[in-house]
């Protein structure tokens, strides 16, 4: 339970930082025609999440 506590406390500090990224990784992906336009928003959400949950992660085994 604790270290899914300290992942989640890593992955939140890292939300804010992680919105930029994923801003740019949605825009690339429209711009390759791959998603619609209409899922941008979702899409950043998603992927903000997916990759502080990865930074939380790294920073929590290394």
């Amino acid at each position: 339970m604790l270290n899914l506590v300290l992942t989640l406390v890593f992955s939140i500090v890292m939300l804010l930082f992680m919105a930029f990224p994923a801003m740019k990784t949605v825009d690339w992906l429209e711009a390759r025609r791959l998603t619609p336009p209409s899922w941008h928003k979702w899409l950043v959400i998603l992927l903000a999440i997916l990759f502080s949950l990865m930074i939380g992660l790294f920073l929590k085994y290394a």
